[in-house]
């Protein structure tokens, strides 16, 4: 008896002290990158349907990082009323009509030469007719080099010469020419903005109809993430005859704003695997 117990209190001694450092402890709390990307891949998988998981994952998220709960709350608002009405050909009247307002027109491919698609140009036709009706307004050309068979083309520089050689003075233009995606014209012309144009506070984007809303989101989000004073006032559309993007390319541009460029790459070209995240409790 006397030899049984002297191994069973070492025992017990152990097991009290395992008890102690790790009984009643609360699992590990998970990194705010990984709440937000389920978080918005669960909005842009399921919609509406994931409102009641989108509120847990930010209550989630309130405890690990408050501040990041508070601006991706705004984010996921914003992406819930991402789409506005559409101003066809022109901005509307009635917004600011010094230079507070930047147009931001939004770039597209160009041809393997380097030269400019139509489309492109036809954006850039609505931009111009709304600079023109905003004359004092700055215009932000975004894009960099998507020619395949021109590495010293960029989208934003074509645009600049195209708006320039139509009667828009060079002092307006601004010129963004580093981004290959949506997510990117809004990182980087933020990043020309707020470091030379701070006078700017409202944003009107231009781009094709199909694209308005994602660049309404995008550029909406960046302002948030930033805590930038900026407010994304307007837009005005060339109606195409063909185009989409879906709520899950938003997600994974969204998660690009995030700083997660690989993960967003992986739902751009369609790689990203949805059955990784638990599957959407719903009820009937």
């Amino acid at each position: 008896m006397r030899n049984r117990n002297r191994w069973l209190i070492p025992i017990l001694l152990t097991a009290l002290a395992l008890c102690f450092g790790g009984c009643g402890k609360e699992a590990p709390k998970r990194e705010a990158q990984e709440i937000v990307e389920e978080m918005v891949v669960d909005y842009g998988s399921y919609g509406e349907a994931a409102d009641t998981r989108v509120d847990a994952l930010l209550q989630e998220l309130r405890a690990v990082d408050p501040a990041a709960a508070e601006k991706w709350d705004a984010v996921m608002s914003l992406w819930k009323n991402a789409a506005p009405a559409l101003n066809y050909d022109v901005l509307p009247d009635g917004l600011p009509d010094d230079d507070a307002l930047c147009i931001v027109v939004l770039g597209f491919q160009l041809e393997e030469d380097g030269s400019m698609r139509e489309e492109l140009v036809r954006r850039l036709e609505v931009a111009k007719k709304s600079a023109e009706k905003y004359p004092n307004a700055f215009v932000a050309c975004t894009g960099g080099g998507t020619a395949a068979e021109n590495s010293a083309a960029t989208e934003a520089d074509k645009m600049a010469e195209w708006l320039i050689g139509n009667g828009i003075a060079p002092e307006r233009v601004i010129v963004e020419n580093k981004s290959l995606t949506t997510a990117q014209n809004a990182i980087y012309t933020f990043d020309i903005l707020q470091k030379r144009y701070p006078q700017v506070k409202a944003l009107a984007i231009v781009s094709s109809d199909y694209h308005i809303a994602t660049g309404n989101l995008l550029f909406g989000a960046e302002a948030i993430l930033r805590e930038a004073d900026v407010e994304i006032v307007s837009n005005a559309a060339w109606k195409a005859p063909s185009g989409s993007l879906s709520a899950m390319f938003q997600a994974g541009a969204l998660i690009e704003l995030s700083d997660d460029a690989e993960t967003a790459f992986e739902i751009y070209y369609d790689t990203y695997d949805i059955h990784a995240l638990p599957p959407l409790e719903t009820t009937e």
